[in-house]
């Protein structure tokens, strides 16, 4: 039988369509324990490579004859060679395209809305990193918020639906993934917007976003406001974008919240984080859908593929927003907290311009799971 290549968008979609899949990971078993693609009905079945090199003759009863096998492996040599290996076996098999690397950069754009006088709003959902990244567009204008390295797919996406990108946003300092902010608005002429307590060591030149501040998108005048909510970061804002939705950065997501360690700062900065989340949003009207910058979970997707809920929704069933006892909330965000993100430091001095790695180094400190949550 021909193997196949399927790409991380052939892939994505069947997660979202949560059709039946089986993955054969070769990679090696520390690599796969860390970090693997998921879906609500994916069966894995992880054999290195290296255990395979002399045939796959005794894994061939661990396979299934009904399903669509996928092979995957770090970059895609080993996988093709395994699946064509499978192949040679009577299997019908695919091999995932540029390996578990183009999976941590693919991102698949989901609409979550129409707003008012013709505006949209996008949301961007890397799903093998679970970084989540937005575009609000108005009459022919348009802003991006919290990007990824991977720029020309949202300067692409902008020319598609003939909109000029003309602000970008982070809502804080990432220490989990490259931002592409700088890049788009040095390509685009946008405005790049930071808040200022997180941008006091960067080394290029942006326009400080304050509490309170409010940017207008297109002549329909869909508003993007400020909200100054520290805790993740010193100077961590969410914005509130047409009155509709909370753009939460990296301080709530729908499971949990955001860890306040990064920078070393958790026994300072977990005060302003109980602050931001049981007071500043507490003041918020709870029809307000959040938006988060991450998803720590498939299950967090919600059926056409968007992370979204209501704020309200969140404060009956997010854990991390029912912990009355402040010292207990201490303990949950200082302590047995889950590894920090591979090369956080580097990504911080990078989003701070301090240093500037090629494409293939910014690949390697990015690889493996999201880890900007508390659990």
């Amino acid at each position: 039988m021909t193997i196949k290549s399927w790409s991380s968008e052939v892939v994505a979609q069947k997660i979202f369509n949560k059709e039946e899949l089986f993955i054969l990971d070769v990679r090696n078993q520390t690599e796969f324990s860390d970090w693997k693609i998921e879906g609500e009905n994916i069966v894995h079945l992880n054999i290195p490579y290296f255990d395979l090199l002399d045939g796959v003759e005794e894994i061939m009863d661990q396979l299934p004859s009904n399903k669509d096998i996928l092979v995957v492996c770090a970059k895609e040599g080993s996988s093709v060679m395994i699946a064509e290996m499978l192949s040679d076996a009577g299997l019908d098999v695919a091999y995932l395209k540029g390996g578990m690397k183009a999976w941590s950069e693919h991102l698949e754009p989901v609409k979550i809305s129409d707003l008012k006088d013709g505006g949209e709003l996008y949301q961007f959902v890397r799903i093998g990193k679970g970084c989540l990244s937005y575009m609000v567009v108005s009459n022919g204008e348009a802003a991006l918020i919290d990007t990824t390295r991977m720029t020309d797919v949202y300067i692409d996406f902008a020319k598609r639906i003939n909109a000029k990108i003309v602000h970008v946003f982070d809502t804080h300092l990432h220490a989990d993934h490259i931002s592409g902010g700088r890049i788009i608005a040095e390509q685009t002429g946008a405005t790049y917007w930071l808040p200022p307590k997180d941008a006091e060591e960067v080394t290029f030149e942006y326009r400080p976003l304050n509490d309170g501040d409010s940017v207008t998108i297109g002549s329909s005048k869909i508003d993007i406001s400020a909200l100054y909510t520290p805790g993740h970061t010193i100077g961590s804002t969410s914005f509130i974008v047409d009155n509709q939705y909370l753009m939460t950065g990296d301080i709530l997501f729908i499971d949990s919240i955001g860890r306040p360690d990064l920078a070393g700062m958790a026994e300072d900065w977990v005060g302003d984080l109980r602050n931001s989340l049981y007071n500043k949003y507490r003041e918020l009207s709870g029809e307000l859908v959040v938006l988060p910058a991450h998803f720590m979970i498939i299950e967090e997707l919600n059926d056409d593929g968007s992370v979204a809920a209501k704020l309200g929704n969140l404060f009956k069933e997010n854990h991390g927003l029912q912990i009355e006892d402040e010292s207990e909330f201490r303990k949950l965000v200082t302590e047995n907290l889950p590894p920090q993100p591979n090369a956080y430091q580097e990504i911080r001095q990078t989003n701070m311009g301090k240093i500037s790695p090629d494409e293939e180094k910014q690949r390697e400190m990015e690889i493996g799971p999201n880890r900007c949550a508390v659990r």
